[in-house]
């Protein structure tokens, strides 16, 4: 056997395996979420306490999977003003973005990170606890453009500094 033969063998599988990888990261999994869906509907929590309120919502692009709690993002429109969230529902301290696949491209994780830091967007709780350690969270920019996602709480990292 010819050393050529086993070092390409090698390379043709490690590429492979490398677009075997992304296309699991970048597209398996995924689905679309319609308008309709119960993973679609919005909700807020109010300053007060008490079960979360719909939002209202047009416009809405949606991807989810099974496959994690945490592969949740959304793009939508509303009519709901940064003003009035702010004073009656309330505010996720920790807002952290995560990022989606490319081909989602209403979704730019790191430009609404700068924005939430910036002050040019408000994160607000959607869903606590929306899957066991896992908060829904939306920002809400002043001309009603607005993105969810799903992220790790503090009961998660509570859970994970406790393991053995």
């Amino acid at each position: 056997m010819n050393g050529r033969t086993v070092v390409g063998g090698i390379v043709l599988t490690a590429l492979l395996m490398a677009a075997g990888a992304w296309y699991t990261a970048e597209y398996a999994y995924y689905r679309e979420v319609a308008p309709a869906e119960p993973a679609a509907a919005m909700h807020i929590q109010p300053v007060t306490g008490g079960a979360g309120e719909p939002m209202i919502v047009s416009d809405f692009q949606g991807i989810d999977a099974d496959s994690s709690p945490l592969k949740f993002r959304a793009c939508f429109i509303t009519p709901m003003t940064v003003a009035m969230l702010t004073e009656s529902y309330r505010i996720y301290e920790k807002p952290t973005p995560l990022f989606a696949p490319r081909w989602f491209s209403c979704f730019d994780a790191q430009a609404i990170g700068e924005d939430l830091e910036t002050g040019k967007a408000v994160a607000i709780l959607s869903d606590e606890n929306i899957k066991p350690g896992v908060d829904r969270v939306v920002a809400v920019y002043p001309d009603g453009r607005a993105y969810a996602w799903q992220q790790l709480n503090a009961s998660a990292d509570n859970q994970q500094g406790s393991a053995p």
